[in-house]
């Protein structure tokens, strides 16, 4: 069993073509996942000079450590995000998930990136007989309000659409997707890098000071000055806390663990997932899975509230086997190829964040749904960046620091046992 990503492990390694850092350039983008990147293709694109500074290698944390999903619909309860934002921009950011998908797409056609991208639709498992009735309702609300294509199933159709008799009906979001997120991130890049931008790795961020009418940013890699900066790093514990703790301070970093089975017999992938959907379950420790191309179970979740390492990715690995097999018996004796973990970059009500603080452009705060949006947040602060009002679906949100956080999630062991409780009790 290999301790790293499958999506890593499994594509083209990215070889940036640059070698010495310029001294000068239009924008710096700190961080080389999905939001830099795109970001760095679409400003090229216009004709900027870009530089992408990455403190790893590209895509090499969340970007390319998550499980594949390329998702619509919010991270959060759309009846109750429209009962406290209003009707209309619920709607309209429930639209920037179905957006965001979109991006994906285009993307991929526009450049021909060969990352196995298939639109197959989302289905949302309701684990206990309550989560159904509570799926019913949000059918409901999304079907009269934001999304007509949205399909309700019951328990035997959920079980014709995963072989498994653990869940209780379901909800199907039509527009979802998936994809490789490896040859992706390596397809994006080369995009970029055909436009025009400048990727650096291992060029960790020390800081910035204005000059003049822009910015000095210094790196592992040296300096550069730039007239626009883009933070794009996520829940990155990479740079000192003097430099990134405004972010840190707003955005926890929580576990999730994947596992990915040795490749299936076609006729036992087909009998168990034949829709090849992406899955995830209700549960407040919710599990998500899908079919590879090459016919594997990757199958992920909060196994444990704890951050990754060697040790906490082999016994979260040991709690998703457990969970992998309860739901699906009929592989247990199946091996496991792949074991790893990621960080998941979380703000307090599960909306991610953009805007420009100080002068400084940043997009983060995924909260586990951030393949799509940060391509999609990439192309939109390209767009802000480049003078268009508007571009933002996140401007305005308050994000206010966590209370006695300073980006070390001390509280996380307290978080778990609380979830764990109310899975347990409802």
């Amino acid at each position: 069993m290999k301790l790293e990503s499958y999506w890593l492990d499994s594509a083209p390694r990215f070889q940036p073509q640059t070698q010495e850092l310029p001294a000068k350039a239009d924008v710096v983008v700190i961080g080389g996942g999905f939001t830099g990147l795109s970001a760095a293709l679409a400003l090229a694109r216009k004709g900027a000079s870009v530089v992408v500074l990455e403190a790893g290698n590209l895509a090499s944390e969340a970007s390319g450590r998550n499980g594949g999903h390329v998702n619509n619909g919010l991270a959060v309860d759309y009846a109750g995000l429209a009962a406290k934002l209003g009707a209309d921009r619920a709607r309209a950011m429930y639209r920037s998930y179905d957006a965001a998908v979109d991006t994906v797409e285009r993307i991929i056609g526009q450049e021909g990136i060969a990352c196995d991208f298939k639109r197959n639709g989302k289905l949302k498992l309701a684990s206990k007989p309550e989560h159904y009735e509570a799926l019913a309702r949000t059918y409901e609300q999304l079907r009269a309000n934001v999304d007509p294509d949205v399909e309700l199933f019951d328990a035997s159709q959920v079980r014709d659409e995963a072989r498994s008799d653990s869940f209780h009906g379901g909800l199907l979001q039509r527009k979802s997707g998936q994809m490789h997120m490896g040859r992706f991130a390596a397809g994006l890049a080369g995009a970029a890098e055909r436009h025009g931008a400048r990727i650096f790795q291992q060029a960790a961020v020390s800081g910035w000071e204005r000059s003049g009418s822009g910015f000095r940013v210094h790196s592992a890699r040296g300096s550069v000055s730039a007239s626009q900066v883009l933070v794009a790093t996520g829940t990155t514990r990479h740079g000192p806390f003097s430099t990134f703790g405004y972010w840190r301070r707003r955005i926890v970093p929580i576990g999730s663990f994947i596992v990915v089975t040795e490749p299936l017999a076609p006729e036992i992938a087909a009998m168990l997932l034949p829709g090849r959907r992406t899955y995830v379950t209700t549960a407040n420790l919710h599990n998500y899975f899908r079919l590879t191309a090459d016919n594997r179970i990757i199958f992920g979740g909060r196994a444990r509230f704890a951050m990754s390492g060697i040790k906490s990715d082999q016994a979260s690995g040991d709690i998703l086997r457990a969970a992998l097999t309860q739901i699906f018996p009929v592989i247990k004796e199946v091996g496991i190829d792949y074991c790893w973990g990621g960080l998941v970059d979380m703000t307090r009500d599960r909306l991610p964040r953009a805007g420009e603080r100080r002068g400084v452009y940043y997009a983060m705060g995924y909260s586990g749904h951030g393949t799509q949006m940060s391509v999609h947040m990439g192309q939109c602060m390209a767009e802000l960046m480049n003078g268009t009002t508007g571009a933002n679906p996140w401007q305005g949100l308050p994000w206010p620091a966590i209370p006695a956080y300073f980006g070390q999630p001390w509280f996380l062991p307290v978080v778990g046992i609380y979830y764990k409780l109310k899975d347990r009790l409802r």
